[in-house]
């Protein structure tokens, strides 16, 4: 069952340090995100009412060029993806390297820490910074697939409705996500620089992504086979459904799209 409890957060795990400004007042984030979390549909209807007028107002007007403002995105992007895998990971690995280490580190909220808590927050917020992306390809008048706002707001909600869970097979989630981040931010900076890259490394960045989608799909159907066998499982299993329902829709989106994009004559930039 779902520990209602405010967890304890391990303020100094032996497996790596945790920063002062790591430890925020978790307990007040908590609670702001459980009675605010609705405002991401705020977030989406701005995101989409751009999105309709932006592509309007751009109908008939040559694409920006804005190629310094796009490098500098892409490279802050990539920068703190990279930072919050390098403290995310030691947990997920710490927590996976324990007796029955799979399941306890999908399942159970124990040895949960501050860093945990902070980049979970961090991930959340960034949800909203990342929908910044379609501003970039709207504003260069690039082709705007359908899994690209799909993919950018079913995350962004499903991040504020479920952080207040605090929920354990989060670490895998931030991990396996802001790991992919690092390397596609850092890919689509050199390509907005101008540096030619070979396109296997395209390639290999969407595989990695319908991987973490197969990860993800795994670790919820996991999570709902462990509640009903009665093992413990600290998740809602609202929460599971709902990222079960992302995951799988995404693995069959960006399948479809590495098939359209990389097998078929009509190629997506």
């Amino acid at each position: 069952m779902y520990n209602l409890t405010e967890p304890p957060l391990v303020g100094n795990p032996d497996y790596m340090n945790v920063y002062q400004w790591e430890k925020f007042d978790f307990p007040f984030w908590r609670t702001w995100m459980e009675k605010n979390w609705t405002l991401s549909f705020v977030f989406t209807a701005v995101y989409l009412t751009f999105i309709f007028l932006g592509r309007k107002w751009m109908k008939n007007r040559e694409p920006y060029k804005i190629r310094g403002s796009l490098i500098s995105w892409n490279a802050a992007l990539a920068i703190f993806s990279i930072l919050a895998f390098a403290r995310t990971a030691p947990e997920l690995f710490n927590a996976f390297m324990q007796t029955d280490g799979l399941h306890k580190s999908i399942c159970h909220q124990d040895g949960l820490t501050y860093t945990f808590a902070f980049w979970a927050l961090m991930g959340t917020l960034s949800k909203v910074a990342e929908l910044g992306d379609t501003i970039f390809i709207v504003l260069r008048k690039q082709p705007l697939i359908f899994l690209h706002p799909y993919h950018h707001i079913s995350v962004m909600v499903y991040t504020w409705f479920s952080y207040d869970a605090h929920d354990p097979c989060h670490r895998w989630f931030m991990a396996m996500n802001y790991f992919v981040h690092s390397i596609m931010y850092t890919y689509y900076g050199l390509r907005a620089a101008g540096i030619k890259l070979p396109r296997k490394l395209a390639m290999c960045i969407t595989m990695l992504q319908i991987s973490q989608m197969i990860m993800g799909t795994y670790v919820n159907i996991h999570s709902l086979k462990a509640i009903h066998s009665g093992e413990q499982c600290d998740r809602r299993e609202k929460n599971i459904y709902l990222a079960l329902t992302m995951y799988a829709t995404y693995f069959y989106l960006f399948v479809a799209f590495f098939q359209k994009a990389y097998f078929k004559k009509t190629k997506v930039q």
